[in-house]
């Protein structure tokens, strides 16, 4: 199976989570934490930085790695790291994405997480409740 390696930004503000809504492809309509493939020759707070910038046109501070989401898709096998990010400079323009939402803890189960997203949400819930 083939294996696909991502990095997704847990962006938070005061108590709230930023999420995405897809707008294309297989999983159209699912949310999910913004991020997207790493390229050649970089590291992965990189990349997730080039990511952020590109589908959201916000510049982020990458802070603490969260955990890496291991999750088989019918098709593929996902791996994708996660990171707490704060943005730095700019506001959310959904440049790929078809809607987009700030969620507070209690707001986390109103939307219809991408199965391998869907994984972290009590492992974040458990963060922010600190």
């Amino acid at each position: 199976m083939k294996t696909i390696s991502v990095v997704a930004a847990i962006i938070h503000d005061d108590n709230r989570i930023f999420a995405t809504q897809r707008g294309y492809g297989e999983f159209k309509d699912g949310w999910e934490f913004p991020g997207g493939k790493v390229e050649e020759g970089e590291t992965p707070e990189e990349a997730l930085k080039r990511e952020i910038e590109e589908e959201l046109d916000t510049e982020i501070e990458v802070e603490d790695y969260l955990t890496t989401i291991e999750y088989d898709y019918p098709q593929f096998h996902l791996s994708m790291a996660c990171y707490w990010a704060k943005i730095i400079e700019g506001k959310p323009v959904l440049l790929e994405h078809e809607a987009a939402k700030w969620l507070t803890v209690d707001e986390l189960d109103s939307v219809e997480w991408l199965p391998a997203d869907l994984t972290i949400i009590d492992m974040i819930k458990e963060y922010m409740m600190i």
